[in-house]
């Protein structure tokens, strides 16, 4: 299912760019006169039937070889790879945020109901999901870079360069764990074998974490393997402000230049990854839970 989504993706994302008008008249320019705008159709094989097109494109890229870009005049494949590093980076970084931060404090906020940690655990969540990204991470450059000097406010020198868009991009993705870890957890705390477990006199800690957790994460990790994909495909923001210049702020070059090849690239590369993680989340679930791996 995996491979038939995975053309589909393509397909509907080298469509896509052609739905939005004649991409040969985008990169002849307001100005140019018909003959120019001709001459780059037949340049680039825009007169070819579309369905062609695609064929050819996928064979490609099935290899490695995304064509050459329009702007940067350099191969596409080339072009993202330098620039990938530093998203994947940015993303597993802000994913283990995320994850170390929002699991702990929903598992507590479960254990302890309408406590002030669960209290806090609320706030942190309705504040995460009402804070826009780039409004967070200007106030976090002002703070912490500007008035305090303990961060850089930009660039990707050193580790500390990545701190702050991490905690910018983390924290977008914590309310969603937060909750459904918390919900998840208080469900599981009053199953018939929790309370049989705990009846054999069990270890509180083995039946928290061995047996509660064990299920309660399980749709954890179905939502954390699509926020991964969010995190690569959707950082064009956070790169941005910090300037980091990865292959989220290439997609916005790449858009705002008309750069065709690039833009095609890039969305097939970002679904690639939604479809692999989520992949690799029933894998990991059908391990974690047996019943998975029997159905």
């Amino acid at each position: 299912m995996a491979i038939l989504v995975a053309f589909t993706v393509s397909f509907i994302s080298f469509s896509l760019l052609f739905l939005s008008g004649d991409p040969a008249a985008a990169l002849a320019g307001e100005t140019a006169s018909g003959e120019d705008v001709e001459a780059l159709r037949r340049l680039y094989g825009f007169d070819r039937p579309m369905l062609v097109q695609y064929g050819e494109w996928l064979f490609s890229a099935i290899q490695g070889d995304f064509g050459e870009s329009y702007y940067f005049r350099l191969p596409v494949a080339s072009l993202i790879a330098d620039r990938l590093s530093v998203t994947m980076i940015l993303g597993v970084c802000g994913i283990t945020f995320a994850l170390l931060t929002a699991v702990p404090l929903g598992v507590v906020a479960a254990i302890r109901p309408n406590s002030i940690i669960d209290r806090v655990a609320l706030f942190i969540s309705v504040a995460g999901q009402a804070m826009p990204s780039f409004w967070f991470g200007l106030i976090l450059i002002v703070v912490f870079a500007i008035q305090l000097g303990w961060l850089p406010p930009s660039g990707t020198e050193t580790w500390r360069h990545f701190i702050l868009p991490t905690i910018v991009l983390g924290y977008y993705a914590m309310p969603a764990i937060m909750r459904l870890t918390r919900a998840g957890m208080l469900d599981v705390l009053n199953s018939d074998y929790i309370r049989t477990a705990r009846a054999k006199g069990a270890n509180e800690t083995r039946v928290l974490f061995r047996h509660a957790l064990r299920n309660a994460i399980i749709p954890v990790v179905s939502l954390a393997a699509v926020q991964m994909g969010f995190m690569l495909g959707g950082s064009i923001v956070v790169e941005s402000i910090f300037a980091l210049h990865g292959a989220g702020y290439l997609a916005w070059e790449s858009i705002a230049r008309n750069d065709l090849p690039t833009v095609q690239a890039l969305i097939l590369i970002f679904s690639m990854f939604y479809i692999v993680f989520t992949f690799l989340a029933d894998v990991l679930n059908a391990w974690l839970d047996p019943r998975m791996r029997s159905s």
